[in-house]
């Protein structure tokens, strides 16, 4: 049997993250379960979880023109490979293809 061994920060991070999403989660069924007994705190719990739901995650920083991102520069200083990166199709003219 493999034995590995957890960082401590990872071990941090996960159970604050779930300390988090338990309040969160008790903030949200006070508010549905018992609304004259909950508060302003339940109310702000519940509305800022909400709030963070909305942020785009998926938005990353671009490079610099030309330059290109930290993560990029640190997998190739270990030896990895460069991904390829999507790109805007560029047209000879501003027409569309008349197909």
């Amino acid at each position: 049997m493999v034995r590995r061994r957890v960082p401590l920060v990872t071990l941090a991070l996960t159970a604050g993250g779930l300390v988090v999403g338990g309040l969160w989660w008790w903030a949200v069924l006070r508010l549905v379960l018992v609304p004259e007994r909950s508060g302003l705190v339940e109310g702000a719990v519940a509305a800022g979880g909400w709030g963070l739901s909305l942020l785009p995650v998926h938005v990353t920083a671009s490079a610099a023109a030309g330059g290109r991102t930290r993560v990029g520069r640190a997998l190739e200083g270990m030896g990895g490979k460069r991904f390829t990166t999507a790109s805007r199709r560029r047209r000879s003219d501003g027409e569309s293809d008349p197909s």
